[in-house]
């Protein structure tokens, strides 16, 4: 039995439907790979900004021995430009033996959403020095 030219070439070729399942499949692929390496690269940028929290301040503060009541605030200078911080001292209500509230409020000015850090610490300091009226 001779096979004809017509009848060789049906079976060495792909049908115009399975060029087109592998091209679909093809697609889909590189379309997951190009979401996977756009996030990768959106969370390489939100890791590099340095981050400051209030915990810096607290640990600074914390080496003090002495307290006095009120409010400061300041930046970071040249070490984290673009943040500024915040923190308010004062007695805790209801005692008058030395312990004392710390609120303190770090904020980011490059953040377009005005992302901050807020942390609230109780130090005894008994040899700080009361506010007057108290």
């Amino acid at each position: 039995m001779k096979r004809t030219a017509n009848q060789n070439s049906r079976f060495q070729a792909f049908t115009l439907i399975e060029v087109v399942v592998a091209s679909a499949i093809l697609a889909v692929g590189l379309a997951g790979i190009l979401v996977i390496c756009a996030n990768g690269l959106r969370t390489a940028r939100v890791l590099d900004r340095i981050h400051v929290d209030a915990g810096s301040l607290a640990a600074h503060l914390s080496l003090t021995n002495r307290l006095e009541e009120g409010a400061d605030s300041g930046t970071f200078g040249d070490l984290y430009p673009g943040y500024r911080w915040t923190r308010e001292i004062r007695e805790a209500e209801g005692y008058t033996n030395g312990l004392y509230r710390v609120d303190f409020v770090v904020f980011d000015s490059g953040d377009p959403r005005g992302s901050e850090s807020r942390m609230t610490v109780f130090l005894f300091r008994p040899q700080s020095v009361r506010s007057v009226g108290r």
